[in-house]
């Protein structure tokens, strides 16, 4: 089995209790206890949590938008569940407890989000920014049919990469070389080099890759990850939603690591592990996340091209960036080296909207007192 088709079935084992507030009936009613798609949102878990706790709830039930918390944090709903366990679980916890809740929408918080649509449509928006990264444009994604619209969401929400496959082939967004493989066969890179603009499938080339990283800072000190601070706000995260840029140079790779440094280059100080010319890249502060309506879909041109560039929250440079240390990176719940080619990182862990999302975790020393 092929790495996308791993990634495709990876699941995280939930207990999902209900939160005593919503409670009604006694006894309480026992945990859910599901499989919860990593490239999945929590909000799709909803057709099988209301019916397991819609006995206990008061009536009539779901009167409030329906949100999960994690240790009295409220999960944000657009994050992909397999990235928010990563992000606030250092140590992986099996099952995941979350609590639900019916009722006091944190609004403050969350963003709005009206159940499965929202998530249609925020999804729809990452591909139109996923796309501009990557051609330059997203007239392919906002050309789609209907019908094929359709067809690639079912194939996100029923897990069905195959499906998914035939449909997003259409919007013909860029691939990498993998460059494992051209180097192994020099004739082959020579025959990709005489045609560089398509591939094998039609497809753009690109050099331009989507990526969102999610950065938590720690001061404290800890060896291990379960000794790892537990993060209660959103605001000890921070964001960076930017294209990586791909930089070839002859008989070097472009690894993994290479496009940490492009995005964090304040925590590598090591001239050895990493050039130190890779270019810095600037990011827009914007705490609202990408959530858009059925009919800012249908005329959005400009709209996706304005949010490539923001939708993210800029990391603030460490005070003593030479003692930071980057103590965890997780994708897809893999510890992937930094020494990997990152065209195999992208081809193989990139997430169906075609952006890759890492989380990091950094511990930086205390700031200087002045």
């Amino acid at each position: 089995m092929e790495a996308p088709e791993y990634v495709w079935k990876g699941a995280i084992p939930l207990q999902i209790h209900l939160h005593e507030a919503d409670v009604t009936a006694l006894p309480p009613p026992p945990p859910l206890l599901i499989l919860a798609p990593r490239v999945g949102y929590l909000p799709l878990l909803i057709p099988h949590v209301k019916p397991h706790f819609g006995g206990a709830l008061p009536p009539p039930p779901g009167v409030d938008t329906v949100w999960f918390e994690y240790n009295g944090l409220p999960l944000k709903w657009f994050i992909p569940t397999g990235v928010l366990f990563d992000l606030l679980c250092p140590e992986p916890q099996r099952p995941w407890n979350l609590t639900v809740h019916f009722r006091g929408y944190p609004s403050n918080v969350l963003v709005p989000c009206e159940g499965e649509d929202s998530v249609k449509w925020s999804f729809i928006n990452s591909l139109k920014e996923a796309a501009y990264i990557i051609n330059g444009n997203c007239k392919n994604v906002m050309n789609m049919s209907q019908s094929d619209q359709s067809e690639l969401w079912q194939s996100v929400t029923n897990g069905d990469l195959e499906a998914y496959r035939q449909v997003s082939l259409k919007l013909k967004l860029g691939v990498l070389e993998d460059e494992y493989i051209v180097k192994k066969n020099s004739i082959s890179l020579r025959s990709k080099e005489s045609s560089a603009d398509t591939d094998m499938a039609g497809q753009a080339k690109t050099g331009r890759i989507p990526v969102r990283l999610y950065v938590c800072s720690a001061t404290e000190d800890f060896d291990e990850l379960e000794d790892a601070p537990e993060i209660d706000s959103w605001d000890k995260i921070s964001y960076i939603n930017h294209p990586v840029e791909v930089l070839k140079e002859e008989g070097k790779c472009f690894t993994l690591g290479d496009a940490v440094k492009a995005l964090l280059p304040e925590i590598f100080t090591d001239k050895s592990f990493i050039e130190e010319d890779v270019s810095k890249t600037e990011v827009e502060d914007d705490k609202n996340a990408p959530c858009v309506s059925q009919e800012d879909n249908q005329d959005a041109r400009g709209s996706a091209e304005e949010r490539t560039e923001k939708n993210c929250e800029a990391v603030e440079p460490h005070s003593s960036s030479n003692t930071a240390e980057l103590k965890l990176l997780r994708i897809h719940g893999i510890e992937p080296k930094l020494e990997l080619p990152f065209s195999w990182v992208v081809n193989n862990l990139m997430h169906p909207e075609h952006f890759l999302h890492i989380c990091v975790f950094i511990k930086v020393a205390h700031a200087n007192p002045r």
